[in-house]
């Protein structure tokens, strides 16, 4: 994998901020965008720019093969059965919560359990509390290891034949952690409750095969794959899909509309109500075939190797605390001692380093951690080792720094 090649698809990265070289470390908040997902969209725009199904003129026609191909891509990608089974949405906030609205709502009941885990993202609890409580169901949390990994054990100790839904991510956005995806999902199902993944931070660092995993729900976002902004994928099973109702309604996702009554589309355009997100969609496609051009596996590698290295010499810092397990994915989560996460992030971005502060939609986990917030470097495959010895050294700045104010 030539990286110095793959950078230059990437325009964004060729800038200096504050007077350096841009070291980008953020892409677990949103990836950059080579040229091919820009020009893609850009000719949409340009030269196809028309509603989606609707229309039997040209521009129509080349919009909908382009925004159904894009769908196809999606398919592929992965390894669904059928295109019935991706909704294209806004997100995974979106998509989860067509998931616990439509499924949640009409399944769940008092003496049901909802079983997922403290590192979850805000968009995959948030909306299992709402239908906790508007179900009468009860939520429960599957216990963690001291390094922020998940037990087995712990699994099938925590999840009944009560249980109805299990929900994590597969990728931990702060802790890096890799779930059990599939095992997990063999002990739901041996229980009888289905399973739903957030995908946002796995898929666009590893292949993902939704058959082999055997999940009921994937769900993830464009923008952390290469994508554009507000596109997102929901996949589901069609069984289950075909029996869950819409959450949004209004044109498009309707088959016969009456007075007092209506009937909707089959799959999957029955959850795309209104005008869907064309360009996004397009955007999306061209992502995939750049990521698949340059191999998952790859990619997956490449990571790894970063990753490393990273830890490595990340550990050479004396004072610094770094969260979660040995075995993690591409992004180092940590502290240095006496100095606020914020203090930290702004003095890097001084140096031409950006790297996400805070509590990253994950204030469960940074209670179980016991800190109010944490800064945390993310990788992708545009980054370099020479990316990692930047924020070693603007770490060490930044300790000096402190060091000599207080």
């Amino acid at each position: 994998m030539d990286v110095k090649t793959i950078r230059e698809q990437f325009p964004i990265l060729d800038q200096e901020v504050n007077g350096h070289p841009l070291v980008y470390l953020d892409s677990s908040a949103t990836s950059q965008k080579p040229l091919s997902v820009i020009e893609a969209i850009d000719a949409y725009y340009k030269q196809d720019n028309s509603n989606v199904h609707r229309g039997v003129h040209t521009l129509g026609t080349r919009a909908t093969d382009k925004y159904e191909g894009a769908r196809e891509k999606v398919r592929r990608f992965i390894n669904a059965a059928s295109t019935k089974e991706v909704i294209f949405t806004r997100g995974t906030t979106t998509s989860i919560n067509t998931v616990a609205h439509s499924y949640g709502r009409a399944n769940l009941s008092q003496g049901d359990e909802i079983v997922i885990t403290p590192m979850e993202h805000h968009s995959n609890i948030i909306p299992w509390q709402q239908v906790a409580k508007a179900t009468g169901a009860e939520l429960k949390y599957l216990p963690l290891q001291p390094d922020g990994t998940i037990d087995l054990k712990d699994v099938k100790e925590t999840v009944t034949e009560n249980t109805k839904i299990v929900a994590t991510m597969h990728v931990s956005n702060v802790l890096g952690t890799i779930n059990p995806i599939k095992e997990i999902a063999e002990i739901a199902h041996a229980n009888g409750a289905v399973m739903l993944v957030d995908g946002a931070q796995g898929i666009p660092h590893m292949k993902v095969d939704v058959q082999d995993l055997d999940c009921d729900f994937y769900a993830f976002s464009g923008h952390k794959m290469c994508g554009p902004t507000g596109i997102g994928v929901l996949y589901g099973k069609k069984e289950l899909l075909e029996d869950m109702e819409p959450v949004e309604f209004g044109g498009e996702m309707i088959d016969f509309v009456h007075l007092y009554d209506s009937t909707w589309k089959e799959l999957p355009w029955k959850f795309e109500g209104g005008t869907p997100i064309i360009a996004g969609a397009i955007g999306l496609g061209a992502a995939i075939d750049f990521l698949q051009e340059v191999g998952m596996d790859n990619i997956l590698a490449h990571e790894e190797k970063l990753i490393d290295y990273a830890m490595e010499q990340i550990r050479t810092i004396d004072g610094i605390s770094v969260y979660g397990p040995e075995r993690r994915a591409g992004l180092i989560t940590f502290n240095l001692d006496d100095v606020h996460p914020h203090d930290t992030a702004t003095v890097l971005d001084a140096e031409g380093i950006a790297v996400r502060a805070g509590h990253h939609c994950a204030q469960p986990l940074m209670r179980w951690l016991d800190v109010t917030a944490t800064a945390r470097a993310s990788f992708y495959l545009y980054n370099t080792p020479e990316d990692v010895d930047r924020l070693v050294e603007g770490l060490k700045k930044t300790k000096e720094y402190f060091g000599d104010v207080f």
